[in-house]
Formats: structure tokens, C-alpha cells, sequence
């Protein structure tokens, strides 16, 4: 197993690079590869999509097609609140599986994994252009993990100007509540 944070986005919405956001003095993909580096496993970061304008299937695609591992757990580096403590839990119910995708607010998302036998699948996907990960997740079959509300925090994704206020006021409070520098919250709350 290896982890791909995907970073090669455009970040239209947002209007400038979002992985190289400052938060805490560290970068929003500092921030997310320290978290997936502490689950001691193999970290790429996919800077550049092998087939480009595909949305993430164009990251997932390029990290399955470049992988030497059999499955890959999906990261993106606009997301710096997941934690560790969720991943773990994660990680935990993956076994024997194609694809397991974060459930929340009624949808599939990240983080998620994905064997690497569903590159034809990704690639066939990208050929008809259907980019949504909602998509891959239903024609994937894949498990759904659902999230407690206890860490909706961790699945805050930044798209836009007010997205990026929401997680600097998340992360200030996440600062008080947990002590500066940590942001983990509590495994037995999943």
C-alpha cells in the first residue's frame, strides 16, 4: 500500500494554488503529508496528471498507473484537517476490497482507496468523460465508510475565498482546544 496526495488541481475556484496556502506556517500539503507520513507508509505526491483536465480521475490515474503498490489510500492537499486518528480507523475496515470511499453528507469522497486492478475501469471512466468521483465510486461498487460528525472537521475541503476563511477559523480553534501544533482528535469518537 501507498498513500497519493493529489495536488496537480487547477484551483480555478480559488483563484491561486491551494496546496501552497499557508496555515499555521505550514503549507495545506505540508499539513496533509506530515499527517500521511505519520501512518508509516510510502507518500507520493501527484503533482502533474498524466492526462490532464480530468478532474481528480486524471491524479487517480496517474498515481495508479505509476504505482508499484496494489492498492493506493487517495489524499488531497485541500483537505489539512483530516487526522491521523481517522485514517487509522480507515485504514482498519479496508481489507479485501476494490474501493472504499469516505461517506458524508450523502456523497463518496476523499480520502478513499482504490486497488490498482481499477485502472481499466479509471481510464474507461476518463474516456467517456465522466470525471465525478461519485461516478468512480458507484461503478467501482465501492464500501462507503461513514464518518461520525465528530470529524466533520477533517473532511473540510477548501474550493473558494470563503472555504479558505472557514478552515482559518476551524484551525485557530482546533489550535485552542487541542494545543498549538495538534490537531488530532480523540479514535474513539469515529
Amino acid at each position: 500500500m501507498e498513500i497519493c496526495i493529489l495536488a496537480g488541481g487547477l484551483s480555478s475556484r480559488m483563484g491561486r494554488n491551494k496546496s501552497q496556502l499557508r496555515l499555521g506556517g505550514k503549507t495545506l500539503l505540508g499539513h496533509i503529508r506530515r499527517t500521511a507520513k505519520a501512518l508509516d507508509l510510502p507518500v507520493r505526491v501527484i503533482r502533474r496528471d498524466l492526462v490532464p483536465r480530468c478532474g481528480p480521475l486524471g491524479g487517480i490515474y496517474t498515481a495508479l498507473k505509476t504505482t508499484r503498490a496494489d492498492v493506493v489510500l487517495f489524499l488531497a492537499c485541500d483537505m489539512p484537517l483530516v487526522s491521523e486518528p481517522l485514517l487509522k480507523k480507515f485504514l482498519k475496515r479496508t481489507a479485501r476490497t476494490n474501493a472504499i470511499f469516505i461517506w458524508s453528507n450523502g456523497a463518496a469522497g476523499f480520502p478513499f482507496l482504490l486497488n490498482k486492478n481499477t485502472l481499466p475501469l479509471v481510464q474507461k471512466l476518463m474516456q467517456e468523460k465522466h470525471f465525478s468521483l461519485q461516478t468512480l465510486a458507484r461503478e467501482t461498487g465501492a464500501k462507503h465508510f461513514r464518518v461520525s460528525r465528530a470529524f466533520a472537521d477533517d473532511l473540510l475541503n477548501l474550493n473558494t475565498p470563503a472555504d479558505w476563511s472557514k478552515l482559518q477559523k476551524t484551525f485557530r480553534e482546533k489550535e485552542l482546544n487541542f494545543g498549538k501544533g495538534s490537531l488530532s482528535i480523540d479514535d474513539a469518537t469515529v
